[in-house]
């Protein structure tokens, strides 16, 4: 048995949860103060509700059930604790004449390119700049919150020699010396 997989999730006051089932297998609609959630389960995995409370258990013992099982109980903890409290990541951008401007919703980045570069946020993410280089992505999705953050570390990311770049907060990159001269 998954030790992840048997735990119960617990329903926090002002999350609603909606399980349908569908011919792909289990749909999950979760919604709170943040936003609202969809997920599709796969067959393998069986969801029941108790009041306030959300178990995840496997409809058989076959090795992709097994795989499956704490992946889902896991996501669907997620969606509850994203439509709740959301998620949020930190950015630092390093380097001379990089920085991000909020015009709009948009971020418009200088990073040192002939020309800006510009992101819109999908459905449900903010982003917040302060002081030019801090950048904080934020919204109900996890999932979704990460691969914003990778989308914009790969637009410049660090790099050894000097630092420059990208990168997540508090993340160290690892330095390597530059060009020796030989005498």
């Amino acid at each position: 048995m998954s030790r992840i997989g048997k735990k119960e999730i617990t329903i926090p006051d002002g999350v609603e949860l909606k399980i349908e089932s569908t011919p792909l297998g289990t749909k999950v609609k979760v919604k709170g103060p943040k936003g609202e959630l969809e997920r599709v389960f796969n067959k393998e995995i069986v969801i029941s509700q108790e009041a306030n409370l959300v178990k995840v258990s496997r409809a058989n013992e076959e090795r992709k059930a097994r795989a499956l099982h704490g992946l889902a109980r896991t996501l669907l903890a997620n969606m509850i604790e994203g439509v709740k409290n959301g998620f949020s990541k930190d950015l630092e951008i390093h380097g001379v004449g990089y920085r991000a401007t909020l015009k709009g919703a948009n971020l418009d980045f200088q990073l040192g390119k002939s020309h800006p570069v510009v992101i819109e946020p999908p459905k449900g993410i903010t982003f917040i700049v302060n002081e030019n280089t801090k950048l904080t992505v934020s919204g109900p999705d996890k999932e979704l919150v990460g691969q914003i953050c990778a989308n914009i570390i790969a637009l410049r990311p660090p790099e050894p020699y000097k630092g420059k770049g990208i990168r997540v907060k508090g993340q160290r990159i690892k330095r390597k010396a530059g060009k020796s001269g030989s005498k």
